[in-house]
């Protein structure tokens, strides 16, 4: 009789053990599934991220665009495709940066000015070279004239022929040609000099 009470223990003993043990194999595959989860999903997570961090920077890089598309603020168009576009072209646009040749035609940004013409570039349609103002430079005619300066002298043979002119910050005792701005804070005298910036003349520059 004690024999058979002490098997019957001993199975009962058995039997509770291997079911914790199951219990906690259970736990530890829960676990080590769930942790497999997460990972997967993290690494998801980040490839995602990292997906969409190259397309923002692809994007700001810019890119080709149809004729008639326009020019993003700070872009400026640095190249032409003429088979692009079933056959109308496209231009080629980009962020602004100093030194950059952009093609005739393109938007010029604020604070940039044109110092060079390359008439071959763009596929032939032209470019000029942009650069951010800076003081006592030659810059092309027609180029912006940023705010703050004036012009000085006057070189018919620059930018490749099309001629340039001097900018320099405002200063009171300069001499700006016929045509200058005038900056808030400045006037210019009744002295004029008709033999400087290369005989189109020039005013006298003072503190208003």
């Amino acid at each position: 009789m004690i024999g058979a009470i002490a098997l019957i223990a001993a199975a009962m003993v058995a039997g509770a053990a291997g079911t914790a043990a199951a219990a906690e194999g259970a736990a530890a595959a829960t676990e080590r599934g769930s942790q497999a989860a997460a990972g997967s999903a993290a690494t998801a997570g980040s490839a995602g991220t990292a997906d969409a961090a190259a397309q923002g920077s692809q994007a700001a890089a810019g890119g080709w665009e149809c004729p008639g598309t326009p020019v993003p603020a700070g872009y400026v168009i640095t190249n032409f495709n003429r088979d692009l576009c079933n056959g109308r072209g496209a231009w080629y646009h980009q962020p602004a940066y100093d030194g950059v040749w952009a093609c005739s035609g393109s938007p010029i940004v604020s604070g940039y000015v044109l110092t060079s013409f390359n008439a071959d570039l763009c596929n032939g349609r032209s470019a000029w070279y942009h650069e951010l103002a800076r003081n006592g430079t030659w810059v092309c005619s027609g180029s912006p004239i940023v705010i703050g300066y004036v012009i000085t002298n006057f070189n018919p043979d620059l930018c490749n022929g099309r001629s340039a002119w001097y900018h320099e910050k405002a200063y009171s005792g300069a001499w700006v040609c016929t045509g200058s701005p005038v900056p808030p804070g400045f006037r210019t005298t009744t002295d004029n000099n008709r033999n400087l910036c290369n005989g189109k003349g020039a005013w006298y520059l003072v503190r208003a």
